[in-house]
């Protein structure tokens, strides 16, 4: 039997003039974000116990407590004491990677390979009827490439003996689905949930309001209000004018990274302390699988590396937090990925070139501005990537990503990374030995409700 009190829940909501929507979560909880906080901030204070914090919360309530201290007084750690879970819906792939830009970023957003886009709406600011024609015509070329595409892969991965039907068929269209992915435009609409604490969900606020993408601004303004509706004690910081020019400034003119990128990535070791690396030798030699490198070897510097990768699989990669990366601008001067050419049937391959060209020609008619036109670009083109981490992150990501499990452009990045690792450092790596064979377990892959 289902539970009535999960449908009386009083969850915050903002309509967005976009078309989607922020809600923030009411977990049903009598002690909510606010009073966990101010609970914690006066266990800091004195020696009283819980269950006297908990009357004074009873009397006094969280909401003056926080003003006075979070808020007032600037005691912003406060704000780190108190999660919050946030859902925005009916975003455009490029608004869900601006939200998810920062390292401290925690939570979820839904794959490509569980959407349907036959139905998923394609964001188009631009109000004009040419924008919905550009978006259409992509969703009805994605559809015409699904069946011919499973059709090819089922003709070169044929079922094995003993492979259960069920989960070779999910494989086969996961791996259809990481082809024609590259098909979709960046302005396809997506879901995520940001689970945060209020310190940081501030602080991210504090940027995202001058972000260069209307729609970014437009969600951030519906995040203010709904977090505002939710914990309004949290959210009543003073808004100061050189910082938020600064802000500006930063959105302006140094947001994006579209630089040259090389043919094959470019790893630098220049920043890695070599000899005290020798040191630790015994670590990296008796290190067991899937298991990480100790945190402090970070202090030995950092790896920095410069790489093009298409921008669906950017997507995936970003999901490091442990590294520091910039958010590239997606256009099509890199041009289109090769491995979605390589991989799609002939029968859409052939069409491809001619398909991508009218996308461009019809955008450029639109006289909108580059950052603009990143919502009508296909997600396989590449853009021009970089990343800074430390050895223990870096390994981390290369370990997790060179493997047939992980999608192909992205494992063949992470792939060269540690081999030159390996060749350069003399790290012995744990890594697919087979990371380019097509293996069924993508099709176990997955959350079913039962």
């Amino acid at each position: 039997m289902g539970d009535n009190r999960i449908s009386e829940l009083k969850h915050a909501h903002v309509k967005l003039s976009t078309g989607g929507e922020v809600m923030v979560l009411d977990t049903g909880a009598v002690i909510d974000a606010e009073a966990e906080a101010m609970l914690q901030a006066l266990h800091s204070r004195s020696t009283g116990g819980l269950r006297s914090h908990l009357k004074i919360l009873a009397e006094k309530g969280a909401e003056n407590f926080m003003q006075n201290f979070y808020v007032g007084y600037g005691h912003k750690s406060i704000g780190d004491c108190g999660t919050t879970t946030v859902f925005v819906e009916g975003i455009s792939m490029l608004a869900a990677k601006a939200m998810q830009d920062t390292q401290l970023y925690s939570g979820q957003e839904a794959s490509t390979r569980f959407i349907p886009f036959s139905e998923q709406p394609f964001l188009n600011f631009t109000g004009r009827n040419l924008g919905d024609k550009i978006l259409e015509s992509q969703r009805d070329f994605y559809i015409s490439a699904q069946e011919p595409t499973k059709k090819h892969l089922t003709d070169i991965y044929p079922q094995k003996e003993g492979e259960k039907d069920s989960v070779y068929q999910k494989a086969i269209n996961a791996r259809a689905f990481d082809i024609t992915r590259s098909l979709l435009p960046a302005g396809a609409a997506t879901n995520i949930a940001w689970h945060v604490n209020l310190r940081q969900a501030a602080d991210r606020i504090l940027f995202l309001r001058h972000h260069p993408l209307a729609e970014v601004r437009e969600i951030t303004r519906g995040l203010e209000e709904a977090l505002t509706q939710k914990y309004p004690s949290s959210f009543s910081h003073k808004r100061y004018a050189e910082t938020e020019a600064y802000q500006d400034l930063i959105a302006k003119n140094y947001y994006y990274h579209d630089h040259d990128s090389p043919l094959l990535p470019f790893v630098n070791f220049d920043n890695l302390d070599i000899l005290e690396l020798g040191k630790y030798s015994e670590l990296f030699k008796k290190r067991p699988e899937k298991t990480e490198l100790p945190k402090f070897l970070s202090q030995l510097g950092t790896i920095d590396a410069k790489f093009s990768l298409d921008f669906g699989s950017f997507r995936d990669i970003q999901r490091h937090r442990a590294i520091v990366q910039r958010m590239p601008l997606l256009t099509s001067d890199l041009g289109f990925n090769q491995w979605y050419v390589d991989n799609l049937p002939e029968s859409i391959r052939e069409k491809l070139p001619e398909h991508l060209g009218k996308i461009l020609d019809e955008t450029l008619k639109l006289g909108i501005s580059p950052e603009e036109e990143q919502y009508f670009l296909p997600m396989g083109y590449n853009t021009a990537n970089r990343f800074t981490g430390d050895l223990p992150a870096v390994v981390y990501m290369v370990e997790l990503r060179d493997s047939r499990l992980v999608h192909p452009t992205l494992q063949r990045v992470a792939h060269y990374i540690g081999e030159k690792i390996t060749q350069n450092l003399g790290i012995p790596l744990h890594v697919d030995s087979e990371p380019s064979r097509f293996d069924i377990k993508r099709g176990e892959h997955d959350i079913i409700i039962k």
